[in-house]
């Protein structure tokens, strides 16, 4: 079976080489350094130098591959599955655009395509729990918080990013929807900020953040639904002085007879600051608490996850644990289990108990380990 990964970031090359185990896997970009780092990772990779934002070259280019991995950055990645839609091939994406997804349902079903989308860590891993649970139980509360952290804390900002620092500016700038008592309501990102203790990693502060996304609506019916980043203390505030400070404005300043946005001049500092070098140590932390009743009584299901960076393979935990889920997902496509048109959400995919037990061991069997726990 041939596999398309377009995208070689740390996540895309992490997804390729995984998927590279059982298939004859492709990858696409532009950046030519990235592709040739993937190869000497992990040599069976083939390698096609692509501008992916070039979307009508997508029907050719595509058109000898089974099934196609959408991992680029999140700016681009609506038009990109789009576009793969279109092309007629079944699909995962991981690119968290900012869009409403689903919008491609319709386009899915009329060209007889399975898109499965947000299918990462968060969203992702949390949409999967929260679909297999509310099977299960009557669910009133759902809640989410997750991080991705570097174990050295390092200042000003304590803090290193596996994506593009322009997706995190996104996550830090886009309002925050959540459900509170069955209404959609918007709250600023990086708002209602509270600390929470974690077993291993110590203190960290919890904050709003636009990750719901799909449940949303999927799962309207549940009264009050939340998904909050973890940072180390004191990296909310100092990213609330460069917002209100302008650094992340998108209209350009003319400087010294040049035009540049504050946004594009610090993306580029921080794609420094924030880089991870090679080596480095980093986790990802993350809890997802479903509450409601079952079997006629109250309780509370709680997935933990406490993952760090694998020395062995050279890779970073976030790039484990968002591109691991989604090869899992890779896995059902080409297995035939998932078979039906249109576009599909995770808590979609949950919902069957084996393709959910499938992907908590295909992560186990990669040393992601989630941890179950039952409150009555």
């Amino acid at each position: 079976m041939q596999i398309a990964v377009l995208g070689a970031g740390r996540v895309g090359q992490t997804i390729a080489g995984d998927l590279a185990r059982s298939f004859e896997v492709t990858s696409f970009d532009k950046d030519e350094a990235a592709l040739a780092a993937l190869v000497r990772r992990v040599p069976a990779v083939k390698t096609r130098v692509a501008d992916l934002a070039e979307v009508q070259q997508y029907g050719g280019m595509l058109a000898s591959f089974d099934i196609v991995v959408a991992a680029v950055p999140g700016f681009m990645g609506f038009r990109v599955l789009q576009s793969v839609i279109e092309a007629g091939k079944n699909v995962v994406d991981i690119s968290f655009s900012p869009e409403n997804l689903l919008a491609l349902d319709r386009l899915a079903k009329e060209n007889r395509v399975c898109a499965v989308v947000d299918c990462g860590v968060a969203p992702g891993m949390s949409n999967l729990v929260l679909g297999r649970y509310n099977e299960e139980m009557e669910v009133d509360h759902f809640e989410c918080y997750v991080g991705g952290l570097p174990k050295i804390r390092q200042k000003p900002f304590e803090y290193k990013a596996p994506f593009s620092p322009v997706d995190v500016i996104e996550e830090y700038t886009r309002p925050a929807r959540l459900m509170e008592n069955g209404q959609i309501v918007t709250k600023a990102a990086l708002s209602e900020p509270e600390l929470m203790d974690f077993e291993g990693v110590g203190t960290l502060e919890a904050f709003n953040t636009d990750g719901l996304r799909s449940v949303l609506y999927t799962m309207a019916h549940i009264p009050h639904m939340k998904e909050k980043t973890l940072r180390y203390p004191g990296h909310r505030e100092l990213i609330m002085s460069l917002q209100r400070s302008g650094f992340f404005s998108s209209d350009a300043l003319s400087v010294n007879g040049k035009e540049i946005s504050p946004l594009e001049f610090t993306s580029r500092i921080l794609f420094d600051e924030w880089q991870l070098h090679p080596g480095e140590e980093e986790f990802t932390v993350m809890r997802i608490l479903v509450k409601g009743t079952g079997d006629g009584k109250r309780k509370t299901i709680v997935y933990d996850l406490l993952d760090h960076y694998d020395p062995e393979s050279q890779t970073s935990s976030m790039a484990r644990c968002t591109g691991y889920t989604c090869t899992a997902m890779v896995q059902l496509l080409a297995q035939n289990k998932v078979t039906d048109s249109g576009v599909f959400p995770p808590e979609m995919i949950g919902k069957n108990q084996a393709h959910f037990d499938q992907i908590i061991e295909y992560l186990k069997a990669r040393n992601v380990h989630w941890v179950k726990k039952e409150a009555w």
